[in-house]
């Protein structure tokens, strides 16, 4: 089998390594799909710091090619298409028993998987071992497709922390990938949605997927038209997908009085900002967080995605093979791709 690894900054090497014995309780998957998410780009730049050789990959899509021995086969069959998740999360602290894996106080990245040679979590192999409990079923896509299934279910998660109602003015700041698929599911949700970036190509994209207003905020001002575009109340939701700490100031700002802010994405640099208590007292608005993913999502995810309710191959911009998996992330860090996905 080969793996991708990093070896350092901006070093990745293709190594071999030994399919191992399935373990009685283990499904072996076959990776078909692994998709470039901005947190490896990070560690492929240096930004995020590992230790390393780490193994990337965490956006999955797999097709099972052996079962263990106490594996349930009403449920589980050689040739099903899976994807992976929620394997970071320990498992065992408070919030993984009460069904909140993404906020695991023990989530990490790094661990030591089963079957791989090093540390990582895994996704840029041939071949992995997987906990059933770790794999949701997909069908009728692409293996591309399938393995947007991890920050769909991401934004699944963020956009139900805000609660969205119908009618709900809901404003979505920068339309990478993230912050499109905000956009596409708080239309469906039946929000007013109105997207902000810098680049038009995108905000035209946003408007394909469920965008009713856009504003270029480089030659917009982004507080005077979402007041226009509210009469004065504001946003009633305000999604900021950026890693730009100044940008929170931004989206308070626009905030409407029992409105909610959700700061989804992880900020570089990680810069204090400041924020006015007497004003978060007076028009109570809530100030909210969301990162990652737990099962329920997934699950949610995967049939968005297979009975096309979700549209993702907008955002899927290239797709290497394996072997050119350094190119992949070259191109992948260049900052104008949404998704570049890695085949096998």
């Amino acid at each position: 089998m080969k793996t991708a690894v990093f070896e350092g900054i901006e070093k990745i090497k293709i190594e071999e390594y030994d399919i191992q014995k399935i373990p009685d309780d283990k499904i072996l998957i076959k990776i078909e799909a692994c998709a470039i998410c901005t947190w490896e780009q990070r560690v492929y730049t240096g930004v995020k710091q590992v230790e390393f050789p780490f193994i990337g990959g965490h956006e999955i899509a797999a097709e099972i090619v052996g079962l263990g021995k106490k594996i349930n086969e009403k449920i589980w069959h050689i040739g099903d298409k899976v994807v992976y998740g929620t394997n970071l999360a320990c498992g065992d602290c408070y919030y993984c028993k009460t069904g909140q894996e993404q906020n695991c106080l023990y989530f990490d990245h790094s661990k030591q998987l089963e079957g791989l040679p090093h540390k990582g979590m895994g996704g840029l192999s041939e071949y992995m071992l997987a906990n059933p409990k770790h794999l949701f079923h997909y069908d009728t896509v692409t293996p591309e497709e399938a393995a947007l299934s991890e920050p769909l279910s991401c934004v699944i998660h963020s956009c139900e922390t805000a609660d969205i109602q119908y009618g709900d003015v809901v404003v979505v700041i920068g339309c990478g990938i993230m912050g499109l698929l905000h956009v596409s599911l708080a239309a469906k949700s039946g929000a007013i949605v109105v997207a902000c970036d810098l680049k038009d190509d995108r905000l035209a994209l946003s408007r394909t997927v469920g965008a009713s207003y856009t504003i270029n905020t480089k030659e917009q001002n982004l507080y005077d038209e979402v007041m226009k575009l509210t009469d004065q109340i504001g946003a009633n939701v305000v999604f900021d997908t950026t890693p730009i700490s100044e940008l929170v100031d931004d989206a308070v700002a626009i905030v409407a009085n029992l409105g909610k802010v959700v700061l989804y994405s992880s900020f570089y640099p990680d810069t204090p900002v400041s924020l006015s208590p007497d004003r978060l007292h007076k028009n109570s608005y809530q100030l909210l967080g969301t990162a990652n993913s737990n099962s329920r999502d997934f699950m949610r995810s995967t049939r968005l995605i297979s009975k096309g309710v979700i549209d993702v191959k907008p955002f899927i911009s290239e797709v290497y093979d394996f072997e050119e998996v350094e190119q992949a992330f070259k191109s992948a860090v260049k900052g104008d791709k949404y998704r570049v996905v890695v085949k096998f």
